[in-house]
């Protein structure tokens, strides 16, 4: 089998001797033993011995290359130099090629650190007096040190090789050090000596919030640089943004009050679940308003210290006080209101006097917010508050914002709740933060006119920095013109630096085709009925099919059974009277409105990908993820360090690497920005079959099954 040194030598005959000890790291032909294969003749006499190889690009075999074109990459300038015109892009490709399948060969026996046993040691003090070389010893011998190769380049090919060993080792130390420490959010904020004054003195007693000159980073990573952000008493903000850019995160800075807020403005952050035990649902909202709350309690202490005979005059008087503050705040009528807000998000009578342990996730989410809605905050702060409902209680939540007194912010990528919330809207990109009046539609129009202008004033100037410039390096040598060079030069420092409009990458997905024809139906579910609980049926003689033409919604009210029907349809639940009918080569790819679930979040996208599917090299995870939105350095950091968005472009990779050919997707709308939803709906309608045989007619479709349909 030839070697790369082999390689090397046929294809590169002319090659320089130090291009070939970088490359395979043995003596090349500027050392002397190399020089007969050049057609030079070789000096007479016995054979000389080959000094060690030095540490060459190959040395280590293929552990430093994972494809071709790594190696390519690693050596393909230095030989495209080496073979001058000979040798075209395409036919280093193949020499790299050639080189790249030899090391793969040759790897099982470098594993395996095969060594050779010597019949006596060699002397190298014999073996120089058996030579005849005069002055020189071999190991001595000086290579010719005129070399045709450009040093820079070679310096620059080291360079590549270095930093991707160094990032493979870091890579190997990640796998083996067990869970990584996942970074954090900080912030940093100019300070306003005025300010401090107005807020040490207690005489701010504005509720408008102003924050301005701030950072955010997450980790290494920065989100914002030099931000402003004016929040004016009564107005409803959304704040819109690709994914990943940082909402979220300056949701928590503002929450957290890393970044300064005055102390008097009350704030709530709607982000985590309640949590579960024995407080009834309707009463866990009642105590959300503390100030309420604190009175009542105080209320009832004096009047059993009234009613033992234990209270003075003061204790009476007290308790008067109170008694007016409540009928001030009207909290006699709080249960009526906190039983409305849960009334809207969609908890019945009996769910109101629940307790908060029995319910899941998604209604314990809920009951956050109505705890934030009852307290009414000065600022609050909503991410994406939409996920978790159906379309009633979305539309009750847009006419109860509508009317909200104080200021909010809200996070969401529903282009319709914004339309009927948001008097204003901040878009985050770009690192920085830009505001614009009017809700959603407005916004849209607003900033394509100012991208616009943007561009034009920034051509426009570009234009006129080309006609001074062009003026002063016509005269520049001219001594008559010298002061108007110089009045030139002046102008052209004091013109403002305009920066070229930033035109964000459009978010392509693409589903791979399935290549199966099936005759319908390929699923279905005949005269099925079921329950969780014989006392309550969830369906009776349910019938519904889909054959590979289908595009079926699923809509309804939360609680109406959508999820169950898609599990009694993915096989998950078995039906207790009926048939569930499914095609024998259905391969059907799920995607649950709780992947963040089922994700490992201690582990990187890629490595995800690998666990799930073992076997396949690399490159074909990363570009599976890169389908969706998750490339570079995106697809090796921890999964738990992605935004909401990210973490379910990573869902899709993983539902559709094996190739499915039937979907079921429940709610894959929540957490993605509106121009990955629209790029869904793309891939979505652009997805189809192609059976093995060229297709006679239209092509067929693939179905969509989805609780979310607004």
């Amino acid at each position: 089998m030839a070697t790369c040194a082999d390689i090397l030598r046929s294809e590169f005959p002319e090659i320089d001797g130090q291009v070939f000890d970088y490359v395979t790291g043995e003596r090349g032909p500027g050392g002397e033993c190399a020089r007969g294969w050049r057609g030079r003749p070789a000096r007479p006499g016995p054979p000389e011995p080959r000094a060690p190889p030095s540490a060459g690009v190959l040395h280590s075999g293929s552990a430093d290359f994972e494809s071709v074109d790594d190696l390519v990459e690693a050596v393909g300038e230095l030989l495209q130099e080496v073979s001058g015109d000979s040798k075209d892009g395409a036919g280093i490709r193949a020499v790299c090629q050639r080189m790249f399948n030899t090391l793969r060969l040759a790897e099982p026996q470098s594993q395996g650190h095969s060594q050779v046993l010597l019949d006596a040691p060699i002397q190298l003090s014999k073996m120089t007096e058996s030579y005849d070389y005069g002055d020189k010893v071999p190991g001595l011998i000086k290579r010719d040190q005129s070399s045709t190769v450009n040093a820079k380049k070679l310096e620059k090919a080291e360079a590549r090789l270095k930093a991707k060993q160094e990032k493979r080792t870091e890579k190997d130390t990640l796998r083996t050090a067990g869970p990584p420490v996942l970074e954090e959010a900080s912030a940093s904020q100019a300070g306003s000596k005025k300010e401090s004054r107005l807020e040490s003195s207690g005489k701010n007693k504005s509720y408008d919030v102003r924050i301005e000159n701030f950072d955010v980073s997450f980790g290494e990573r920065v989100l914002l640089t030099g931000a402003d952000v004016n929040l004016a008493w009564g107005r409803r903000y959304g704040l819109v943004g690709r994914n990943g850019l940082g909402k979220t995160t300056l949701l928590k800075m503002l929450a957290t009050r890393s970044l300064r807020i005055p102390a008097h403005i009350s704030l709530l952050h709607v982000e985590q679940e309640v949590a579960g035990d024995d407080t009834m649902a309707l009463q866990s909202v009642l105590e959300s308003d503390t100030f309420r709350e604190g009175l009542l309690q105080r209320e009832r202490q004096l009047s059993a210290q009234i009613a033992a005979g234990r209270a003075e005059g003061p204790e009476a008087a007290q308790l008067a006080e109170i008694y007016a503050k409540l009928e001030e705040i009207e909290a006699d009528k709080a249960p009526a209101r906190a039983s409305v807000i849960l009334a809207g998000l969609g908890f019945n009578v009996k769910m109101q006097q629940q307790p908060t342990r029995e319910f899941s996730g998604g209604w314990r989410m809920r009951l956050a917010l109505a705890r934030a809605l009852f307290a009414r905050p000065d600022l609050l702060l909503l991410d994406e508050p939409t996920n978790m409902l159906d379309v009633r209680a979305i539309l009750w939540l847009e006419n109860y914002l509508q009317t909200w007194p104080s200021t909010i912010l809200v996070v969401s990528h529903d282009r319709n709740f914004l339309n009927a919330v948001a008097t204003d809207i901040i878009h985050l990109h770009s690192q920085r933060l830009d505001s614009y009046r009017g809700d959603f539609e407005t916004f849209i129009k607003s900033k394509q006119e100012r991208l616009k202008s943007q561009q034009r004033e920034y051509e426009a100037q570009q234009q006129y920095r080309q006609h001074i410039q062009v003026f002063i390096d016509r005269f520049r040598y001219n001594a008559n013109r010298a002061s108007q060079v110089q009045s030139k030069l002046k102008l052209l420092e004091k013109l403002p630096e305009l920066k070229p409009v930033d035109k964000e990458v459009e978010v392509v997905i693409k589903f791979p085709d399935g290549f199966e024809k099936f005759s319908p139906p390929v699923l279905q579910l005949d005269e099925v009925d079921f329950h969780y609980d014989a006392q309550h049926p969830v369906f009776s003689r349910l019938s519904v099919s889909a054959d590979l033409e289908s595009r079926i919604c699923v809509v309804g009210e939360n609680g109406a059974g959508k999820s169950t029907m898609l599990k009694l349809l993915m096989g998950d639940l078995a039906p207790v009277r009926g048939i569930r009918h499914a095609h024998r080569n259905l391969k059907i790819g799920y995607f649950s409105q709780h992947h963040v679930e089922q994700l490992d979040l201690n582990v990187s996208a890629v490595e995800l990908l690998a666990r799930k599917f073992p076997g396949r090299p690399e490159e074909e995870y990363r570009h599976q993820l890169g389908r969706y939105g998750i490339s570079g350095e995106l697809a090796v950091r921890p999964v738990a360090s992605l935004s909401g968005g990210q973490k379910s472009r990573v869902a899709f990779a993983q539902m559709t690497m094996p190739c499915p050919n039937f979907y079921i997707l429940d709610e894959p709308t929540n957490h993605l920005d509106m121009e990955t939803i629209e790029a869904l709906g793309r891939a979505l309608n652009s997805f189809r079959v192609r059976p093995s045989a060229p297709p006679s007619g239209l092509p067929l479709w693939m179905p969509f099954l989805s609780p979310s349909c607004r």
